[in-house]
């Protein structure tokens, strides 16, 4: 199947109803955009962002792998310049549905170019902003996709890369791909080290200024929320502490022997949310160009 076909397929099949809706992959593309607005991901990109730049009405961004048009379409509707970049031209999840939404929300700061990332047709130093949302594990050139978006990207302009899958070795690798939900269907998923992606921008005359592992920020590990992550750690820590107390006694009043108690119990239960027991678990990147 394609790409295409693979959406249109799982569309139909209800065991994939919640996939298909916390991907945004329903068929009424500005429903998927405003929820996506409005999610914790999106929000904290933007906040991530200007740590580094501006968004204003004068920001250049760049959208690169931009798929059905939601964060194009996003950013456009916060009044960034955006041009956006995707290589599919499908109705479903390419060019043709960035296009519906630009006509739709009647985009006027939002151009549309059929193109793989490798392969960019802009000039050097054009965008303050190149932004790529599950997109740079995809490439087929990984160390030529980085080469272009520093190319592209002003002197102290931002690139940022959100979601990306990492994994730790060709066995992590291969565990990802059979649990990944829809590799059986297309094939087209992929994933690369950490120190395969912070390479290849050092590489390129980016200066990396934060990895944000899965657990790190709400952007990677959506759908899980803020505070569920936060209720699940709390309870968890709970337990701990309540087992320190019950077998320390008095002596778990003290401070530093309580602290030591707490750690040794917390390592033996294992941690609530620990990335190892996430296949591909997603990362994402900031780094400006020097």
């Amino acid at each position: 199947m394609t790409w295409e076909e693979t959406i249109q397929f799982i569309r139909t099949k209800p065991e994939y109803k919640a996939l298909v809706e916390l991907a945004y992959f329903e068929a009424d593309l500005p429903l998927n955009l405003e929820r996506f607005r409005n999610s914790e991901e999106y929000i904290e990109t933007k906040k991530l962002i200007l740590q580094y730049v501006p968004l204003t009405p004068s920001s250049n961004l760049l959208d690169i792998g931009s798929g059905n048009g939601i964060s194009s379409a996003a950013f456009a509707l916060d009044g960034v310049q955006v041009v956006s970049v995707e290589p599919d031209p499908s109705q479903t999840i390419g060019a043709g549905a960035i296009e519906k939404l630009k006509e739709h929300y009647q985009l006027s700061n939002l151009s549309i170019h059929q193109a793989f990332a490798e392969e960019l047709k802009f000039p050097d130093n054009n965008f303050d902003i190149v932004y790529a949302r599950q997109c740079m594990h995809h490439a087929y050139n990984l160390k030529q996709f980085l080469k272009e978006c520093a190319r592209v990207l002003k002197k102290g302009g931002l690139l940022i890369t959100v979601r990306d899958h990492v994994v730790f070795n060709d066995a992590d690798k291969k565990w990802f791909l059979e649990n990944h939900p829809l590799q059986k269907f297309y094939g087209g998923e992929n994933a690369f080290t950490s120190m395969e992606y912070k390479s290849a921008m050092v590489n390129v005359g980016l200066e990396i200024k934060q990895e944000l592992k899965h657990f790190d920020s709400v952007i990677n590990y959506f759908p899980l929320s803020k505070t569920e992550k936060e209720n699940a750690e709390a309870k968890s820590k709970g337990f701990a502490d309540s087992i320190v107390k019950k077998r320390l006694g008095a002596i778990g009043k003290i401070d530093i022997f309580r602290n030591l108690a707490l750690k040794y119990v917390v390592n033996k239960l294992g941690k609530v949310h620990d990335e190892n027991n996430v296949p591909g678990r997603m990362y994402t990147f900031l780094a400006i160009k020097k």
